[in-house]
């Protein structure tokens, strides 16, 4: 059963932690272009989408800054990265992201460690167990043939 729990944990992490790892590196791939003064290009780029649906999704970041972000990946110019509104918000974001997944890359190391320690004394107690039944077993015989 515990087995199957720690599966079940580390398939979840597995998954999140693709996610997290695709998003990291599509928000870092938007800063280095926006800093390079590359937005326009950026905006054509396959990890724009990807960049919008991060924005729309984020809990990390206020409704205002989320609005500025849409805008921008819409194309509106009135949103320049010059001004580094832009830039900034994408890099608290990406912060924030790196926090998070570091924080549940721990988590899951400590999840390992717990199973790992749970399935050694487990381990231990079945050998206990089976020395004591063999001891019995040894004993009933002796009673049974004296």
């Amino acid at each position: 059963e515990a087995t199957a729990v720690r599966e079940k944990e580390a398939e979840a992490f597995a998954k999140e932690k693709a996610e997290d790892d695709a998003n990291i590196a599509a928000m870092q791939k938007a800063i280095a272009a926006l800093e390079r003064g590359m937005a326009g290009g950026f905006l054509q780029t396959a990890t724009a989408p990807v960049l919008r649906r991060i924005v729309q999704g984020s809990e990390a970041i206020e409704d205002s800054d989320r609005q500025q972000l849409l805008a921008f990946l819409s194309g509106d110019a009135r949103y320049a990265p010059a001004s580094g509104q832009i830039t900034g918000i994408l890099k608290q974001m990406l912060e924030t992201m790196e926090k998070d997944l570091a924080e549940a890359t721990a988590q899951e190391e400590a999840a390992i460690k717990s199973y790992e320690e749970l399935m050694a004394a487990k381990a231990k107690e079945v050998e206990a167990l089976t020395a004591a039944i063999e001891s019995k077993t040894k004993l009933i015989g002796e009673l049974g043939v004296a």
